[in-house]
């Protein structure tokens, strides 16, 4: 039981996949490239013109691609800088899990901002990639315009037990079918189907509309198969070491600090998440955030309320800094 309830906070803020480099016909053309970052190579897609934004991806065990489908539409306005976080994705070659901690996920987001020459772009985060923008912003708040939080995951140890709570109360008795493909040889051996068809119980309680659960599970598998049983196994144990930086630890909790952080930020949540009351503490700590919260969407916004999202999102980057 404790490694399923120990995987809800990495299942929880997993997401799902798309092959890299997919865009429908009419979307810009996407920039593909390689970032050296020490012992590790970073897969870069950059799409769009306009105010530039770093896409912050969750797991933290996976990788961009499962967001480009429902944010590559913002590239008629805004100039989207995504990369695989190193261990994950296309950015697990020569990559050594136990060197992989959050100071290095944070030094990578600099080496981002650097290569493309920005003093200080919007960061938007879906899930852990919003703990992530939170942390980097808090060391360094000059480096950051904005922040775009989406469906943000815990940002304490304290909310951490609660989502936990909210989603073994949603889940129920399918977490007794969920805990025995977790504790089956075939998913700790990183077998793609296995692992799938756990997160196509997981994902249930985190999807308000089951179109949209299909659809988000069509993608999941074939993230899955994409990466393959090493890529899983390797982005599997950054995410233990990640963790351990983080929810782990009796005594995280960034909400305090968030009280004195001034960047401009948006946060938008699902009421059908079960991750959403961490997203409304994360809003109310800061001084300068406004929370959208949309009714009859889950734990992703861009997938499952496009348009609301969007809205929200024009609506931010359209009103002066303070």
């Amino acid at each position: 039981m404790r490694n399923a309830l120990h995987s809800i906070a990495r299942a929880a803020l997993l997401c799902i996949a798309l092959a890299p480099g997919a865009q429908a016909a009419d979307m810009p053309r996407a920039e593909e490239r390689e970032l050296r970052a020490d012992d590790a190579t970073l897969y870069v897609r950059a799409i769009g013109h306009g105010e530039p934004i770093v896409v912050l991806h969750g797991g933290p065990d996976f990788d961009q691609a499962y967001l480009a489908p429902d944010l590559d539409p913002l590239a008629d306005a805004y100039r989207l800088i995504y990369y695989d976080q190193r261990g994950r994705g296309r950015s697990t070659a020569g990559v050594d899990p136990q060197r992989v901690s959050l100071a290095t996920d944070l030094g990578d987001i600099d080496r981002i901002r650097r290569e493309f020459d920005l003093d200080a772009p919007v960061l938007l985060g879906h899930s852990w990639g919003a703990v992530l923008a939170l942390e980097y912003a808090l060391r360094h708040p000059q480096r950051v315009s904005r922040l775009i939080l989406v469906n943000p995951a815990p940002v304490s140890h304290a909310d951490l037990a609660s989502v936990r709570a909210h989603y073994l109360a949603r889940l129920g008795p399918r977490m007794d079918e969920q805990t025995a493909i977790v504790e089956s040889a075939a998913y700790r051996a990183g077998d793609p189907d296995a692992v799938a068809a756990r997160y196509r119980i997981h994902f249930e309680p985190a999807v308000a509309k089951p179109d949209d659960l299909a659809r988000m599970t069509r993608r999941m598998q074939d993230g899955f198969e994409r990466q393959g049983r090493e890529g899983i196994l390797t982005a599997r144990a950054v995410e233990d070491r990640l963790m351990a930086d983080t929810w782990e630890r009796p005594d995280y909790d960034l909400l305090p600090a968030l009280e004195r952080l001034r960047t401009p930020a948006l946060v938008i949540a699902g009421r059908h998440d079960f991750m959403a009351d961490a997203a409304v503490h994360i809003a109310d700590a800061m001084p300068h955030a406004r929370l959208v919260m949309i009714g009859d969407c889950g734990h992703f916004a861009f997938l499952e309320c496009a348009a609301a999202a969007r809205a929200a999102l024009d609506r931010f980057m359209a009103r002066p800094r303070p």
